[in-house]
């Protein structure tokens, strides 16, 4: 039974009240990077301070989402539960969810730890080195709380508590950008006999108002999941507190890293090829790197919107797909107990009409969210693409006045604008496959367009026919229209699977 577009429709009001306050975190979220990045590039040198910060973000998110991205295996296991109202079931999903994190931010840790001392090794200028190194340092302040923000967001979305998230990342942002002024350019205060001197630290103060932002962000979902739990009595923190419910099993934990790792490694892969991007425009001089940062914020941003779209479709798949089972063995167990009651007759027809109605949409239910997510997401990243295509010199002055700095970029700007459409497709089928409970195919994808397709005809383009960091981005092109057209042919197949003729 294919989801037909009645189905579809009803699924994208649900859908788009779940995304619309995650759209607003995520873009918080990347918010707080384009401030980072606006703020560093009114230094003086702006091509060598945004080159620096763009090295230690890059560096730092590839370990820090990929890594970290192990915890989305807690998205189908917390909202299949959350479908089938098993309450219990979730809460210790959650709490294997926290102990991941917590081994996780150890390992991340360690990893930046030793980093900085690896980057030496890399075939980047000294200048922009000497300022990323430090910089790294300091982001690694914030690694912590973010594992443990991940583990918290993953059940309020998972129970449809979504208002906080964009709450949390909304004023996180007036945090950092408060910080940036402070830590940035350095301050002088005056406070009748005191004086309060904050000395200019740069790219390097960027990274810690970065960290403690990411610290805030935790309290605030900490607080959010706390009234949460009593307000809708999920007795979250009785399991937690609880010897008979809090108890760590190593299955559990298993079963959670088996499911999130081909996820965590599918966005190692995908953020692991904008890193290498990075690395190798960067061995092109400042400017090119500086022209670069510009074009991958404003990718970035853009992402988020279809990003937060298929955190939702993954969710909504999930809950569908509980509510599906749970049908399911309830009519099992009816039609085992109606085999021994022969004598009470058969239900009317009327009876049998509305049962086949509801179970025929229960049936479609799934493949209609992942498909509303699918279309809400290449949707919007149409208008992106509008958008870069029409204004890019004016969307780069916002990030410096440097006019060699906004050539550089504008050209990425409108490779970008290209590949819009089909990053909009690929990131929300993930989102729908892994709702699905599928994270391998992704990752098996990802490997192929991108490391197999994508990167050598890149790096070709920008070598051999000196395309420069023009060449690499239409490299990105090629890869993310290779994987759109790949993951629609596997969401297509899986739904055959996801629904009962």
């Amino acid at each position: 039974m294919h989801a037909r577009l009645t189905h579809i429709r009803s699924e994208l009001p649900p859908l788009l009240r779940l995304a619309l306050p995650l759209i607003l975190g995520e873009l918080g979220w990347t918010a707080m990077s384009v401030i980072d990045t606006v703020m560093v590039g009114r230094l003086p040198n702006s091509a060598l301070s945004m080159a620096a910060a763009s090295l230690a973000q890059v560096l730092f998110n590839i370990f820090v989402f990929g890594v970290g991205g192990i915890l989305l295996g807690l998205d189908p296991l917390i909202s299949q539960a959350f479908g089938a109202k098993q309450v219990p079931e979730a809460n210790r999903w959650f709490l294997h969810g926290l102990v991941l994190a917590v081994t996780l931010a150890a390992i991340l840790t360690a990893i930046f730890t030793a980093g900085p001392m690896l980057m030496r090794h890399l075939p980047v200028d000294a200048a922009i080195l000497n300022l990323a190194i430090p910089a790294m340092r300091g982001l690694n302040y914030g690694v912590l709380p973010l594992m443990l923000y991940f583990t918290l967001r993953r059940y309020l979305q998972a129970a449809h508590h979504t208002r906080p998230i964009a709450y949390a990342l909304i004023s996180a942002n007036l945090i950092n950008a408060a910080g940036d002024w402070l830590l940035i350019f350095g301050h002088h205060f005056a406070l009748g006999s005191l004086t309060l001197n904050i000395p200019a630290f740069g790219v390097l103060g960027s990274s810690w108002s970065t960290s403690f932002s990411r610290l805030y962000l935790f309290a605030f979902l900490l607080a959010a999941l706390y009234l949460a739990d009593r307000k809708q009595k999920y007795d979250l923190l009785k399991s937690l507190t609880t010897k008979a419910t809090n108890t760590v099993q190593l299955q559990h934990l298993r079963k959670l890293f088996l499911l999130g790792a081909p996820a965590g490694a599918g966005i190692f892969v995908e953020i692991g090829i904008f890193a290498l991007v990075t690395v190798l425009i960067a061995t092109l001089g400042p400017l090119a790197l500086a022209g670069h940062e510009i074009a991958l914020q404003c990718a970035s941003t853009t992402f988020m919107v279809p990003f937060a779209i298929s955190a939702a479709t993954s969710v909504r798949v999930g809950h569908n797909l509980g509510r599906l089972r749970a049908h399911l063995s309830h009519q099992n167990n009816r039609e085992s107990s109606s085999s021994n009651q022969n004598n009470l007759g058969a239900p009317g027809p009327d009876s049998r009409t509305r049962v086949s109605a509801e179970a025929t949409t229960l049936h479609a239910a799934p493949a209609a969210a992942g498909y509303s997510g699918i279309l809400a997401g290449a949707t919007i990243m149409l208008l992106f693409s509008a958008l870069f295509l029409a204004i890019p010199t004016a969307i780069a002055r916002l990030f410096t006045p440097d006019r060699a700095v906004i050539a550089a970029a504008v050209p990425l700007l409108l490779v970008a604008a290209g590949f819009q459409f089909f990053d909009g497709i690929q990131i929300n089928v993930t989102g729908a496959l892994r709702g699905a409970g599928n994270t391998t195919a992704p990752l098996l994808t990802q490997i192929i367009c991108y490391w197999f397709i994508g990167m050598p005809l890149g790096t070709l383009l920008a070598f051999h026919f000196h395309l420069g960091a023009t060449g690499l981005w239409l490299g990105l092109l090629i890869a993310l229209t290779a994987a759109a057209a790949v993951l629609l042919a596997v969401w297509r197949n899986t739904t055959h699977k996801l629904q009962i003729p």
